[in-house]
């Protein structure tokens, strides 16, 4: 597969990952062989996020003006896919999907009117319904919000919800019940030009929030390129600021943090940092054993992470 990978999910066992054109790719045995369960429906689009409720259940989201933003659903492992909801907004722009569970779940989208689009579904997807302007803090100067890897948008225990945003206003946005009202907090992300700022976010298994980011048109430069939210507010990293990253996984004490240049892991839940050689992914996903990683070009990696005893 030679397609740009942004999306990616592991379940009890299988391994599935996304990308450019209508591009979904499955494994059932732990990434040694994939299986193109691609959507052969037009118009093509970029898959950057995908949800995965069980190992044959998945939604699958498509970035876009207007009507290209759509999600589509699997029951059946990627054997067959139905167009589940199409963005009705021709200004729109879907940029993450996230899912409390099988129902709830929440759509970030490119700002209308002024405002970020949020959109909630208790219905698995099916309909959607926008958050009011009353409950989203207007859009600040010079304020952007990147479809980069699926982790723009997070979801988190007993409701709690965090989006990030870049430009010249490095954000977080939380919400405490399930996306119905958020409040904005900066961050100290890199953040000097109209493509720096938050591209990510990830929690450790502690809780703690981590913002991730730094700027795609300048990779590899050193600059802060991740946070971590430790009640008393938002510190940096101790991770040597080495470029841009995108996707953070955890697997109990065990972080990596990757963008398209490097990754990063941590053994103390993200308190610390190490590099990791080889090239790096632009989204991660984690799952009991394994982080799967996916990135330019159709590349996939796994790495497995041993229980401790």
């Amino acid at each position: 597969m030679k397609a740009s990978l942004r999306g990616s999910a592991v379940g009890e066992s299988s391994l599935w990952v996304s990308g450019t054109d209508n591009t979904v790719f499955r494994s059932t045995d732990g990434g040694v062989n994939w299986r193109d369960v691609s959507v052969k429906a037009q118009p093509l689009t970029d898959f950057r996020d995908i949800e995965l409720f069980d190992d044959l259940t998945a939604i699958v989201m498509g970035v876009g003006t207007g009507q290209q933003s759509r999600l589509y659903l699997t029951e059946d492992g990627g054997e067959s896919w139905q167009l589940l909801y199409a963005n009705p907004d021709e200004q729109g722009f879907f940029d993450s999907i996230a899912f409390w569970d099988r129902n709830r779940g929440l759509i970030l989208g490119d700002p209308v009117d002024g405002y970020y689009v949020i959109m909630a579904t208790k219905d698995g997807g099916r309909s959607w319904h926008r958050i009011g302007r009353d409950r989203v803090p207007p859009l600040r100067e010079k304020e952007a919000a990147f479809a980069a890897s699926g982790n723009t948008l997070i979801a988190g225990p007993n409701g709690g919800a965090w989006f990030t945003t870049g430009g010249f206003q490095a954000s977080v946005y939380a919400s405490e019940d399930y996306g119905q009202s958020w409040q904005r907090s900066s961050v100290p992300l890199h953040q000097k030009t109209q493509t720096a700022g938050g591209y990510a976010l990830a929690l450790n298994r502690r809780g703690d929030v981590f913002v991730l980011g730094g700027d795609f048109q300048d990779r590899p430069g050193r600059y802060n390129n991740l946070a971590m939210f430790d009640g008393d507010g938002w510190q940096l990293a101790d991770n040597g600021q080495h470029g841009l990253r995108t996707a953070m996984a955890c697997i109990e004490s065990t972080c990596v943090a990757s963008g398209k240049t490097a990754s990063d892991i941590s053994f103390n839940d993200g308190v610390t940092w190490q590099p990791l050689p080889g090239e790096g992914f632009y989204t991660l996903a984690a799952g009991d054993q394994l982080i799967l990683g996916a990135g330019a070009d159709g590349r996939v990696g796994v790495l497995r992470v041993s229980p401790k005893r």
